[in-house]
């Protein structure tokens, strides 16, 4: 079975998240998005990601922020013993990285392409300029 990805987020990010990604990627009929909203508790919570589960061997989660209670609520599952792996502070490289990993058959490192990701473009720019000027 085809390796899923469960997004879970505070509000409909994980959704708008995967939308995103498949404005670039495509339709991803392997990634699921579980959303906290306003009227959730923490219960209501866990039975949305459980249903998502449900039926799923092989998955791996991605939640938007360490401490938040979509990242709390699959930390305790894992404490009470599921074996879930569990990626705080998602974002859209690290979801194009398991599609584009999940096609090439091969090992992700999400923290990896989620850091190097991270770049602040002015100085991308301004080195770009100073090469100009040589």
């Amino acid at each position: 079975m085809t390796k899923q990805l469960i997004l879970v987020s505070h509000g409909r990010f994980c959704e708008e998240l995967k939308k995103s990604t498949e404005m670039i990627m495509g339709p991803q009929d392997s990634i699921h998005p579980v959303a906290l909203l306003p009227e959730d508790g923490p219960e209501d919570f866990e039975k949305k990601f459980l249903a998502t589960i449900e039926n799923l061997d092989n998955y791996l989660v991605f939640a938007d922020l360490l401490g938040g209670t979509p990242c709390n609520v699959v930390s305790r599952l894992i404490m009470e013993g599921r074996d879930i792996e569990l990626y705080a502070g998602m974002n859209m490289p690290m979801i194009i990285e398991f599609i584009n990993s999940s096609l090439v058959g091969v090992e992700a490192d999400y923290q990896e392409k989620a850091a190097e990701n991270i770049v602040k473009v002015n100085d991308l720019l301004a080195g770009l300029l100073v090469d100009d000027d040589d």
